[in-house]
């Protein structure tokens, strides 16, 4: 990916070695339990947890962490520029839509955060906090995505910031209070399709934020889109569920299968447009 002579987002609160105190979020261990169950790219922990008041955003934001390695610190400064990629993206579409792009947040921090959403630790993954508008992602991620998932390459890893990203312009258009509001009222099966669904369309999403990215900015190199397809497929329900039991459960994905989630994607950045990204207009996505 042709990153380095990117615009670096202003939007990024590093929070990289700050100690943080769990609240009384989610059951404790139980409800970090709750969260793995959903593995990784987790939409909104309040779902998972059930929980009831926010608790603070946390500390202010930190230009710089207490220490880091010169490889953290180029990472901290990449997902900057995707960040920027994507503010840029989503801005003129939002425009010749008629709307306005209210630019997210994201928080860069190690071993555990404190949300709008509640606690977290980084074994939860990047999530997206719809209560304040944040995304968080420790860095680690990253090379738990190239060592245990088998998706290495910077791509892989913009895929996934584009993909939290995608569950902000959800909220911001209404998608995500309106699958919420029907989860509440559903079963856990019908829930979990709603969930699959929402996901399917952030990947969807992401990839339209690839295609307008590098039709305006040239971003790809050669070998990038099969980075993000590889690591979409790296984290579908279905290998993640094998992998640990054995077997598959199709009534408890809450992401969708390997498959699905590289056509979503292939979708999204081979249109382009939002339209071709409607996950929920299928019976099966």
């Amino acid at each position: 990916m042709r990153w380095e002579m990117g615009r670096r987002s202003e939007n990024v609160e590093d929070r990289r070695g700050m100690r943080v105190s769990r609240g009384v979020v989610g059951g404790g261990l139980g409800g970090v339990v709750l969260v793995l169950v959903a593995l990784f790219f987790g939409v909104d922990p309040t779902v998972l947890l059930n929980q009831g008041s926010p608790v603070p955003a946390g500390p202010p934001a930190r230009t710089a962490p207490a220490s880091s390695t010169p490889a953290e610190d180029r990472l901290a400064d990449f997902v900057r520029v995707v960040l920027a990629e994507t503010e840029d993206t989503w801005r003129e579409i939002f425009r010749q839509a008629g709307k306005t792009y209210e630019e997210p947040r994201l928080v860069l921090f190690s071993g555990s955060v404190s949300s709008a959403c509640g606690f977290a630790q980084a074994a939860m993954g990047p999530f997206y906090c719809p209560a304040d508008r944040k995304v968080y992602l420790d860095l680690s991620f990253f090379r738990e995505l190239q060592d245990r998932f088998g998706a290495p390459g910077d791509f892989a890893q913009a895929y996934v910031i584009a993909h939290e990203i995608g569950h902000h312009v959800q909220n911001l258009l209404g998608v995500s209070q309106k699958v919420h509001s029907l989860q509440s009222r559903a079963g856990r099966a019908e829930g979990n399709r709603l969930s699959v669904q929402m996901e399917l369309q952030a990947d969807c999403l992401s990839g339209i934020w690839a295609f307008h990215a590098d039709r305006t900015r040239q971003i790809l190199d050669a070998g990038d889109v099969e980075e993000a397809l590889k690591a979409a497929s790296s984290i579908g329900d279905d290998r993640l569920q094998m992998q640990a039991r054995g077997y598959v459960v199709p009534d408890a994905f809450t992401h969708g299968t390997s498959a699905q989630r590289v056509q979503w994607f292939r979708r999204g950045i081979e249109t382009g447009s939002l339209k071709n990204c409607n996950t929920f207009a299928t019976a099966r996505p």
